[in-house]
């Protein structure tokens, strides 16, 4: 027969030290949630009705120092200056001050002369007449009097004496004979000319004549008409405004010569206006069939950098 024993709990008494501990913990724990608490409140109520407060500072932002330092700028005081800056001249005061002389640059500071060798009157007075003798050429070119041009520069020239028969070099046909028949005769076989044509020179007298011949349709008057007749609603294109009308119709024979593809079958206005006190003379053209024919005018010499607005008579 088995015999247990009865095992009971057994309360040990515990020792100081480990009450105290435990006190010291649970008094410490206590402190900080009282003191997250506080904390945590005035936070709380700081953000919700608290107003803020700013510490005004002491003393002037900016102060002007005794001694600022640097350098003075030149001629203060004067009254320019002060009709300058305030429009109106000062009192009259008891001294007058001049302004300081120029300053003159000393010897070794002028510039230096350099000495100008003329070139050789020689060349300069070729030059003038080689000049001048194709002015006349041009001019007698020009008015057909070539005889006469002839006859004035072989003034005081004697005549070359005719080359007789006998004088004649015998040696030179058979040497150009003989040459030639040296010389193979190069004959084409293949496709193309059988020779080269080479171009004529122009004549020097057609050159000079197509230079100063001016188109017809430029140098010619263009009809001018008058505003007064048109009626009202009619399409224009404005071309600029002047201060005369002589300088209005010159401007027009310079855009009829630039634009002349555009310009050959309109009419020239020039209408006299004020505006502010001030007369001016307006360059307008006149031959539109309607608003699209001037826009479409005016889109072409926009394009070449030249004033153009479409306009209508009232």
């Amino acid at each position: 027969m088995a015999y247990y024993r009865a095992q009971g709990t057994s309360t040990e008494p515990r020792s100081g030290l480990t009450t105290l501990t435990n006190t010291a913990g649970a008094l410490v724990s206590l402190a900080l949630i009282a003191g997250i608490g506080v904390w945590g409140y005035k936070i709380f109520v700081r953000d919700v009705s608290g107003i803020p407060v700013v510490r005004a500072a002491e003393g002037e932002m900016r102060i002007l120092p005794d001694n600022p330092g640097g350098q003075l700028a030149q001629h203060q005081g004067l009254s320019v200056n002060e009709v300058a800056s305030v429009g109106a001249s000062s009192t009259p005061v008891e001294e007058l001050r001049l302004a300081p002389k120029p300053i003159e640059l000393s010897d070794e500071d002028q510039p230096m002369e350099t000495e100008v060798v003329a070139d050789a009157p020689q060349a300069v007075a070729e030059e003038t007449q080689a000049e001048a003798v194709a002015v006349d050429v041009a001019a007698a070119l020009q008015a057909g009097t070539v005889d006469d041009l002839v006859a004035q520069l072989t003034r005081g020239v004697a005549p070359l004496e005719e080359i007789k028969s006998e004088e004649t070099a015998p040696e030179v046909t058979p040497v150009l004979a003989s040459v030639a028949a040296e010389v193979p005769a190069v004959i084409v076989t293949g496709p193309g000319p059988r020779s080269s044509l080479r171009p004529r020179n122009r004549p020097a007298a057609d050159v000079i004549q197509a230079s100063l011949q001016v188109p017809a349709d430029v140098s010619s008057e263009s009809a001018e008409i008058d505003i007064s007749t048109l009626p009202a609603g009619t399409r224009l294109v404005q071309l600029g405004a002047f201060d005369s009308p002589e300088i209005a119709r010159e401007q027009w024979v310079v855009l009829q010569r630039k634009f002349s593809a555009y310009l050959g079958d309109k009419q020239r206005i020039v209408q006299q206006a004020t505006s502010g006190g001030r007369t001016f003379y307006r360059l307008r053209a006149h031959g539109f069939s309607d608003i699209s024919d001037a826009r479409r005018f005016c889109s072409a010499l926009t394009a070449q950098n030249a004033d153009c607005i479409p306009v209508v008579t009232r």
